[in-house]
């Protein structure tokens, strides 16, 4: 029994060892991953008290005299033991669980988040209540203290959308739209991924969530909603123009409308590039825009190699100059 116990508890020491505070349910910023967390730790306490009362009857089995219990006791055991005493567990653990399973309510007065699953980034727009949508793509900010609702969808196949430290996953389902409304507590820089296989850099679409004062969003907000402002590279804004870009990206106020890429009217304000996976630095931009296959296999957007090193590193400038 002892070598159970020690087994046990350096495989959950492990595990535990392995979560971090900007991606894991254990480390919760959310109200609904902190229930999560919460019926977890209850759970589990009552799996390991189950393990041990096993572990104690087998240790008894082995160890008591050959005819120590008869027939009638020993189906009497099998009746509490593996019948009545699992059932009534497990009715009460459904109980204790149903409340946390009641979908938090949402009002047309907060905030709706649109995200949309491609291969392999994220397309997202704000609808405030009232106000003026907000295009973003592969970075999502939400306000803490106040309702969110999540209307999730997707362009192409399956995605599977899961903030960790804020709430569950939910499905991206082509043709359906499904509702996840979240709350988060407190502020920071945390990490979002694709919870479904969906091609060849599923493991690769990931995004970033900042948690802010419901003030500081507000403000951040309405500056999102202003047309770029382009104090980049002049040499390369000629070389977005030259080279097609704003036919699949949108730059507001300086490219038409278009659905095919992702948003980049404020792209230099972001953290990171290519959905989560890179730092934003001029040579990664630079690198990304000509062979974006070495980072992203099977991505769709097509690779430039006929640009020169100082022509990616110029359309790097001017993108980044994008806030």
């Amino acid at each position: 029994m002892r070598g159970t116990c020690i087994t046990t508890l350096a495989v959950t020491a492990f595990l535990l060892a392995g979560c971090n505070t900007h991606q894991s349910t254990l480390a919760p910023f959310g109200a609904d991953a902190a229930d999560i967390r919460h019926l977890f730790i209850i759970m589990l306490v009552g799996a390991v008290i189950i393990a041990g009362g096993v572990a104690l009857l087998m240790r008894h089995a082995v160890h008591a005299p050959e005819g120590a219990i008869d027939h009638r006791r020993g189906m009497r055991v099998v009746l509490w033991l593996g019948g009545v005493i699992p059932t009534i567990v497990l009715l009460g653990l459904l109980a204790y669980s149903l409340p946390y399973m009641k979908p938090r309510p949402v009002s047309p007065a907060d905030l709706t988040i649109a995200v949309d699953g491609e291969q392999f980034w994220w397309r997202v727009a704000y609808r405030p209540a009232g106000g003026t949508p907000v295009a973003s793509a592969n970075e999502i900010r939400i306000p803490t203290g106040r309702n969110v609702a999540f209307k999730l969808s997707a362009g192409d196949v399956v995605h599977s959308f899961w903030i960790p430290g804020l709430a569950g996953k939910m499905d991206m389902i082509p043709g359906r739209i499904n509702t996840l409304v979240v709350r988060a507590e407190k502020p920071g820089r945390y990490r979002g991924q694709c919870a479904e296989f969906c091609g060849l850099s599923h493991a690769l679409m990931a995004f970033d969530v900042i948690a802010m004062p419901p003030a500081a969003f507000d403000a951040w907000l309405a500056n999102e909603a202003r047309p770029a402002r382009t104090g980049g590279d002049a040499a390369g804004a000629k070389l977005f123009a030259d080279n097609g870009c704003g036919g699949c990206h949108t730059v507001a106020g300086v490219t038409a409308p278009s659905r095919i890429g992702p948003d980049l009217t404020h792209f230099g304000a972001r953290r990171t590039l290519a959905a989560g996976i890179l730092p934003m630095t001029p040579a990664n931009v630079a690198g990304f825009i000509r062979h974006p296959e070495k980072t992203k296999p099977g991505v769709r957007m097509p690779s430039f190699p006929q640009l020169s090193d100082d022509e990616a590193m110029a359309l790097s400038r001017y993108l980044q100059g994008l806030k």
